[in-house]
């Protein structure tokens, strides 16, 4: 088992990693479940796949698990949804000493977390992360939220995990499209900041996606460890490192609202055509050359991931995916930062693009 810390500042915590622990889930939440009942947030697919085992460690361990299972998907990212979590939790009787498990991907744990930090002004949670997305990104750091009409992780707050347990055997079971999907969130922390990883990716993505435990041991912690690294030393995104994090999803959170938020394009296969674009915007603004922004392309496509946009049938214009944009968190005195590169393993904020410009860019590649 391989273990990170997470040093926040007050509240550190670890994310282990290694096959197993959710079997192991009661001795690895030792000093944490408080209670013989202990509540889990899940979805219907996880539930079916890893409930039975959560259920007999919890029971095993002499506790009592109580279950909300939600449907699967964007749409439980909802006001309702979080209104129904936190009025589930409160009957029952979940104090703000107690663990609430989320048992899930990125869906699972935003929203868990976010009725966590909402509940009683403050609850612990403990993220088990059943998707590679939600492993190496989602489930680390403290961003909790909800979409809204407007807008992607429009609504939440930051609030950090009390422990993260990410169990490698449950990416055995998880569909290939996932998969790859969350692939796209290992190797943005090679283009973001690290090209010795990203080459390592070039070299090893087959064997990952392909179920070579040793791949993915080490895909997983480089990638937390490298997440880990930021968040320490600026949670709350004002120094604009963290900012890195979103390299890709200023792009993806456009075609994401573009495509309703739906199936039709998981989060992680917008990132990664997100990371495309950024290539081809930086190498069209002269950051970076024509040659790394296709090669980021080529690896991202030679993954089963996206990379081009003409490929997805958005029926629409630039204009029109620039008019997502202006919802986007980092909107900064009217202004939109992007995370552009110059070079693959040199991301950096760039706070002076025109959008007017991105929307003239997009409609050459949506053609």
């Amino acid at each position: 088992m391989a273990v990170v810390p997470v040093a926040i500042a007050g509240r550190p915590y670890e994310v282990r990693i290694g096959a197993g622990l959710l079997a192991d889930l009661v001795p690895q939440c030792a000093g944490r479940l408080r209670k013989r009942r202990v509540p889990v947030v899940t979805d219907a697919n996880v539930h079916k796949a890893w409930g039975p085992v959560v259920d007999h460690a919890l029971r095993e361990g002499g506790h009592e698990p109580v279950w909300r299972i939600l449907s699967p998907g964007e749409a439980s990212k909802s006001w309702s949804e979080l209104a129904a979590t936190v009025d589930w939790l409160l009957a029952e009787e979940v104090e703000r000493g107690d663990h609430v498990l989320a048992l899930g991907g990125g869906v699972i744990g935003d929203l868990t977390g976010f009725a966590a930090a909402v509940l009683k002004r403050g609850c612990h949670f403990i993220q088990l992360p059943t998707s590679l997305l939600a492993q190496v990104d989602s489930s680390v750091g403290g961003k909790t939220a909800i979409n809204s009409a407007a807008g992607k992780n429009l609504v939440g707050a930051f609030h950090q995990p009390a422990l993260v347990l990410a169990d490698l055997a449950v990416l055995d079971t998880l569909p290939e499209r996932e998969l790859r999907a969350g692939y796209a969130e290992v190797v943005k922390y090679g283009l973001l900041g690290d090209a010795d990883f990203f080459a390592w990716c070039d070299n090893n993505a087959a064997g990952l996606l392909a179920g070579d435990a040793g791949c993915r041991e080490y895909a997983v912690a480089h990638s937390v460890a490298a997440k880990a690294r930021i968040v320490a030393e600026d949670e709350f995104e004002t120094k604009g490192l963290r900012a890195l994090l979103n390299l890709g999803h200023t792009f993806g959170h456009a075609l994401e609202a573009q495509t309703g938020f739906s199936d039709r394009l998981l989060h992680g296969e917008a990132v990664a055509m997100g990371m495309v674009l950024a290539a081809r915007y930086s190498a069209r603004t002269g950051l970076m050359s024509g040659a790394s922004a296709e090669h980021v392309a080529r690896h991202i496509a030679d993954a089963g991931l996206p990379a081009e946009l003409s490929g997805l049938g958005l029926n629409c214009n630039g204009a029109a995916l620039t008019a997502h944009m202006l919802h986007d968190k980092k909107m900064d005195a009217g202004k939109l930062p992007f995370v552009l590169m110059k070079g693959i393993g040199d991301a950096f904020l760039a706070r002076d693009a025109d959008l007017a410009d991105v929307a003239t860019f997009l409609d050459g590649e949506l053609t």
